[in-house]
């Protein structure tokens, strides 16, 4: 049986987990958090994303605890409606968009590759440190509190995020993430839904201050109000950046002066930021795309390997579309794989699992280099689009054209102009029919 070790319990890494075990691969997940929390806040999951969880039978538990997003609709920094196009099932998709809160998801897809896999698939406390290749395996040392252990595999997936050890083994110049002068707060409060009530709003722009909210659950609370996810972005150029750290704690007081007078007949911006039991505050970093994921038996996955921006909802999306490109590559012939939840209940590391493919003998160096060639071109792309999207520039235009806002978008924008948002997402957004 082909035996993988995947650094890294984040969605991508319990995703691929999960879509390799179809296969008959044995397992072993290893993050260096001490326990696995669920931390973060909202994401959105793009509907080809949503397609490879349902084929891992994960799409009903996934609609429990998300929204379908209905909308996506950008506006002036007076709340004035910009432009706006339909979502997921609302646009015609075989699947939905889904927003939900980071934490949550990764917990469900935790929680059921424990449920697969069995109870030690997954070790927590324990971060990958370095390793080395022969011929037939790799070898690689797991650092557990003051001692260290080596655990022998077929393969190693780096799926341990923007900080990866994996990546940083396999390039070992290529320094600290790139900062390009943004700066992000995030958090998790309470507002009265707006619009189609699962609607992704962007407000503002990006060189002075933008926000987006949406939310990400279905119920409401006494009061009515909906849970919104909240993210301001503020242009930052002359600050240092700070710790590139997704659970870094943030300030109300540094963003709400920001926002201090953004009142929408729809939405209250400061009291949404108010009503936030914890702020995260993040510097917009990324790194430069690289000309290889893979070596030898050692390949990269979602953060370690294109780690972007969080525009166009595609950080867990890329992800998570990289776990089925990896079982992809990993099927004997490797061509396209539609997962088979049949035998879900098999055992971590149980020979004979319920599969209909057979990874013995399977030629694993072949394998990622399949899985590379399939995925690296198409997520570099999107990192590069992220650094200069034409939606960011219209909005930039809105602003400087209109500074006071406006009635009517058509006396700001020329058509030609408002197409270009919708094109920027095709670029960056993929639809299920994409």
């Amino acid at each position: 049986m082909t035996s993988v070790v995947i650094a890294g319990a984040g969605i991508g890494g319990l995703t691929a987990a999960l879509a390799l075990h179809e296969l008959g691969v044995a397992v072993r997940v290893l993050d260096s958090a001490a326990r696995l929390l669920p931390l973060g806040v909202g994401i959105n999951l793009l509907p080809p994303a949503v397609r490879e969880l349902a084929g891992l039978g994960l799409e009903p538990a996934l609609a429990r605890i998300a929204v379908a997003t209905a909308q996506m609709a950008h506006f002036d920094r007076h709340g004035n409606l910009i432009w706006s196009q339909p979502r997921g099932r609302a646009a015609g998709e075989q699947w939905p968009q889904y927003s939900v809160h980071r934490g949550w998801l990764q917990q469900l897809l935790y929680e059921t590759v424990r449920e697969r896999l069995g109870p030690d698939a997954v070790r927590t406390g324990a971060a990958v440190r370095d390793f080395d290749q022969t011929a037939d395996a790799v070898n690689i040392r797991v650092a557990v509190a003051d001692s260290e252990f080596e655990l022998r595999a077929d393969a190693l997936i780096g799926a341990d995020g923007l900080h990866s050890a994996v990546r940083a083994r396999l390039y070992p110049e290529e320094g600290a993430p790139i900062w390009y002068g943004q700066r992000i707060w995030r958090g998790v409060g309470r507002a009265a839904p707006f619009h189609t009530g699962r609607t992704v709003a962007i407000a503002g722009d990006n060189a002075t201050a933008k926000v987006v909210a949406y939310p990400i659950a279905e119920e409401l609370d006494e009061q009515g109000r909906a849970l919104i996810n909240w993210v301001c972005e503020v242009a930052d150029p002359g600050a240092e950046p700070g710790t590139a750290d997704w659970d870094r704690t943030g300030r109300l007081a540094d963003v709400l002066p920001h926002y201090a007078d953004w009142h929408f007949d729809w939405l209250d911006v400061p009291a949404l930021l108010a009503s936030s039991t914890r702020i995260l505050e993040y510097p917009m970093v990324d790194r430069d795309p690289l000309p290889a994921w893979t070596s030898g038996r050692v390949t990269l996955l979602g953060d370690a390997a294109h780690p972007m921006y969080p525009l166009g909802s595609n950080g867990g999306t890329q992800a998570i579309l990289d776990a089925a490109a990896l079982a992809a590559a990993f099927a004997t012939d490797g061509a396209d794989v539609s997962f088979n939840t049949d035998g879900a209940d098999v055992p971590f590391n149980t020979d004979g699992a319920d599969s209909s493919f057979n990874t013995d003998g399977l030629d694993v160096p072949k394998a990622l280099a399949r899985y590379d060639a399939a995925r690296r071109e198409t997520a570099n792309a999107i990192v590069t689009a992220c650094h200069d999207m034409p939606a960011d520039r219209i909005l930039r235009t809105v602003a400087e054209r209109a500074p006071e806002g406006f009635t009517d978008i058509a006396q700001v924008l020329t058509p030609a102009e408002l197409a270009a948002i919708t094109d920027a997402y095709r670029q960056t957004s993929p639809t299920e029919s994409a």
